[in-house]
Formats: C-alpha cells, sequence, structure tokens
C-alpha cells in the first residue's frame, strides 16, 4: 500500500510539472502580398541558399570577403552573443534540477539551565529547489532557447550584411579607380584643348572668350580630380573598417585597362573610358515572397524573439500560481565535533514549502500585461521584418528589370557624344564651326562617361543587394 501511494504521488508531481501556461504559438499570416510588384503570377523559387562564395566571381573578392569574416568586430561580436545567451540557456535549465552541495555547521545557544548546548552537523544539502508545477521555470527555459536561436540568426544577419557591404565597398572602389583614370585622361585633353586655345590667341586667331572658356573646363576637370581622389580615399577607408585591417594590394581591384586615345584629325584626343571590369556576380533567381520567412536569418531572428516573448506569458501567468519548493539535507549531527563520524548520529531533514501570493500590491498583474504588451511589440516587429524584406526584394527587383536598359542606352550615348566631339573638333579646325562648340562637346562626353560608370556600379550594387535581400550569404564557414 505504501509503495502504490508512492508511486502515484510520484505521478502526480510529473503530471503537474508538465503544466504549462504558455500561449500556444502559431506563425502569424505573412503581411504582404503573394507576388511581387509588376509581377502577374510567382517566380520560380530558388530552393537552396546560394553560398557567397558561388555568387562571388572574383577569387580577389572572394578572398577578401573571407579576410572580413575572420577580422571584422561587428561580425566578432555577433558570434560571441551566441556564448552568451548559451550561457543563459544552460542556466535555466539547470534551474528545473535540485543544487546538492556539502554543507557543514555549528550552533552554539542557551540551553534555558544557564548552560551553552552545541550542536555540529555535517553532510548533504538541498537548498530551497523549487518544484516546477505549474511551468514557470520552464517557460523560461523555452524563452532563454528561443533568445540564444534567436542570437544565431543575428549573427548569420550580421554576416550577410557583411558579405554584402564588403563586395559593394569593393565594387564602389573598383568605379573610383575608373572614374579616376577617366577624369585624369579627361583633364590631360583639356590641357591640350587649353594650349591650343591659348595658342590660337597669341595669334589672334580666337577671342579671349574660347580661351577664358577652355581655362575654365580645365579648372572644372582638376576640380574634379581632387574629389575624385578623396572619394577614393573614403572607399579604402570603408573597406578597412570593414576588413577589420588594411586590405592587401593584392586583394584590391586591379587597375582599369585604359585604351589608346583617339586623335581628332591630328589634334586634341578624344578622352576614352577605361575598359570595363568584367562581370563578377552570378545572377541570383528570386524566390516567393513566402520563401523569404525560411531564408532570411533577419526574419528568423525576428521570429525567435516572438516566440520568446510569447513563452514569457507561460512565465506570468504561472508566477498567480503557488511556488512550491524543497529544503532537506542529510548527514551526521552531533554535540561535540569528536562525535560527528559516530554511530547513531546520522540523520535527514525534509522542509517543503508551498507560497500562495495573495497580496503584491498588483505586481504578477503589472508581470503578465508586460509580458503581453512584450509580445506584441515582438509580433509587430515580426510583421516589419517580413514587409521590409518583401520591400528590399521588390527594389531590388526594380532595379534589376530598370538599370539593364538604362545602362544599354547610356552606352550608345556615350559612344555617340564621343563621336560628336570628334566631329566638332574637325569642324572647328576646319572653320566651320566655333571653339565652343568643341568645348561643349567635351564637357557633355565627360559627363556621359561618368554617368555610364556611375549606373554600371548602379548595377552591380543592385545584384549585391538582390542577393542580400533574399537571404543568401550567411552560411557559416
Amino acid at each position: 500500500m505504501t509503495h502504490f501511494r508512492i508511486g502515484a504521488l510520484s505521478l502526480a508531481v510529473l503530471a503537474l510539472s508538465g503544466c504549462s501556461f504558455t500561449p500556444k504559438y502559431e506563425r502569424p499570416a505573412a503581411p504582404v502580398a503573394a507576388t511581387f510588384p509588376d509581377q502577374i503570377a510567382p517566380v520560380a523559387a530558388q530552393t537552396d541558399n546560394m553560398g557567397w562564395r558561388e555568387f562571388v566571381g572574383d577569387e580577389r573578392l572572394r578572398d577578401l570577403i573571407s579576410l572580413a569574416l575572420a577580422n571584422n568586430r561587428d561580425l566578432r561580436v555577433a558570434t560571441l552573443n551566441i556564448e552568451q545567451v548559451r550561457a543563459q540557456v544552460q542556466i535555466r535549465r539547470a534551474d528545473q534540477f535540485p543544487s546538492v552541495g556539502l554543507a557543514a555547521a555549528g550552533n552554539r545557544q542557551p540551553d534555558g539551565s544557564g548552560g551553552i548546548a552545541n550542536t555540529y552537523s555535517v553532510g548533504l544539502a538541498l537548498s530551497s529547489w523549487e518544484i516546477d508545477f505549474f511551468g514557470r521555470i520552464g517557460s523560461l527555459k523555452e524563452a532563454a532557447l528561443a533568445q540564444y536561436l534567436a542570437s544565431e540568426e543575428a549573427r548569420n544577419a550580421a554576416q550577410t550584411s557583411l558579405v554584402a557591404a564588403v563586395a559593394s565597398t569593393w565594387l564602389s572602389l573598383q568605379t573610383s579607380n575608373e572614374l579616376l583614370a577617366l577624369i585624369e585622361r579627361t583633364a590631360a585633353t583639356r590641357q591640350d584643348s587649353l594650349r591650343l586655345s591659348k595658342l590660337r590667341f597669341d595669334n589672334g586667331a580666337t577671342s579671349a572668350l574660347d580661351l577664358r572658356q577652355a581655362e575654365s573646363l580645365t579648372a572644372a576637370a582638376q576640380s574634379a580630380l581632387a574629389q575624385q581622389r578623396r572619394a577614393r580615399a573614403l572607399d579604402l577607408n570603408a573597406l578597412t573598417l570593414l576588413v577589420g585591417q588594411a586590405p592587401p594590394a593584392a586583394l584590391l581591384p586591379a587597375p582599369p585597362t585604359m585604351p589608346e586615345a583617339v586623335t581628332a584629325n591630328g589634334a586634341v584626343a578624344v578622352p576614352v573610358a577605361p575598359v570595363p571590369a568584367a562581370a563578377m556576380l552570378r545572377e541570383v533567381p528570386a524566390g516567393l515572397p513566402s520563401d523569404l520567412l525560411t531564408r532570411r536569418p533577419d526574419i528568423r531572428q525576428a521570429e525567435q524573439q516572438l516566440i520568446a516573448a510569447n513563452a514569457n506569458i507561460g512565465a506570468a501567468r504561472a508566477a498567480f500560481f503557488p511556488r512550491i519548493s524543497l529544503t532537506a539535507s542529510a548527514g551526521t549531527a552531533s554535540s561535540s565535533l569528536s562525535g560527528l563520524f559516530e554511530s547513531g548520529s546520522w540523520g535527514f531533514t525534509l522542509a517543503p514549502q508551498a507560497l500562495l501570493p495573495i497580496f503584491d500590491a498588483g505586481r504578477n498583474n503589472a508581470n503578465l500585461g508586460s509580458a503581453k504588451a512584450a509580445r506584441d511589440i515582438a509580433l509587430a516587429q515580426y510583421e516589419k521584418a517580413i514587409q521590409s524584406a518583401f520591400r528590399e526584394v521588390a527594389d531590388a527587383l526594380a532595379g534589376s528589370a530598370t538599370l539593364g536598359d538604362q545602362l544599354t542606352a547610356q552606352q550608345v550615348q556615350a559612344t555617340a557624344e564621343a563621336e560628336r566631339f570628334r566631329l566638332a573638333e574637325l569642324r572647328y579646325r576646319n572653320g566651320v564651326s566655333s571653339f565652343l562648340d568643341v568645348l561643349d562637346a567635351q564637357r557633355s562626353l565627360f559627363t556621359t562617361q561618368q554617368a555610364l560608370a556611375q549606373t554600371r556600379l548602379a548595377q552591380q550594387q543592385n545584384q549585391v543587394a538582390l542577393y542580400k535581400a533574399l537571404g543568401g550569404g550567411w552560411t557559416v564557414e
């Protein structure tokens, strides 16, 4: 009969220990459309997460990204945060088990007859172990686990951002090199124009207006040259911060290839733009909007934080019910130190305690209200993460759909402007048009070539943005 009661009591304890007041979690519906803008039907889904090494085709850029992943301080902090939160999970898990230690105590007090009574004890002690009848500790452990998973996703999101930032900055530095070479070539061309204009002015063949216009364009080229040198230095500084050290020169973009300048009728050379670098990024197939929930680490991080906030509601609800704890010890006790380990001195104590909150000035209600508000905040942040991801992908797709056409049109325009400059210079030498036509053609050509390089950079960086928006690049090395 005694064994039956013990067994029934054990089953009851186990049943109560499995009780939980945590609301059942269900993933909220995504607050976005089923398709991206300007798409009749969802595009084909990308089933696998493309690793960044597959996306980046240039070996120097791949090596530089690897260096950044090893040295970037923001990514290092995100990785260390995982270790910190992992320890918190272990702390919550340990709270579910009793802590047993070796305890020794001595007590001296009056014995009521004018003497002093001594009591000494030594043994194993279990101090205030809370039996989780109503799932409070279990809910806290679940919340800590979700926070741990969220920290892992935060690290993955940080890596995605780092890969994209290094690639975009490297491409920007490459374009800065190309623009610098273009401006240097243009400045040399304008210097030649100024020299010829001054020679003609000295011989009375042109007016002072032509000379001053040539001087103005030459000074503008010198100003643009200083500005572009500063922009290149800023790109290099940004890359240094991302990589966590000075980037090795061998991993920086190669100097641009400059074709031979075309001379117009043996006079002023036509400023020629650098040859564009070869394509170094793979095309990224877009996926369904719902795929973003499983591929983007920032969305998964927001969902884990929502799960943690949901679990905290269970812990707050459990606080309204009795908190049952157990204190126990087993060992030897004696009135003298010499008798501690003699036979017959063994004993034990068992002190269970149940505390039911009656009046707490509204603390438990406030904690429950705070937990519910935190859950609502986490839900709003989760939905915002989805909407932001949807917008980023839609923006990148819009760029993919239009930047190619813009680049083609600007290439045609640059070719036309180069021919216009050649013809204007030829007409001027033959006395058909004024020198102002030559200078105007030269200025238009320079502006068009600059815009062409900037659009090419925008197209490449848009590829990086699309790759990041679709959740690529976070595969841990």
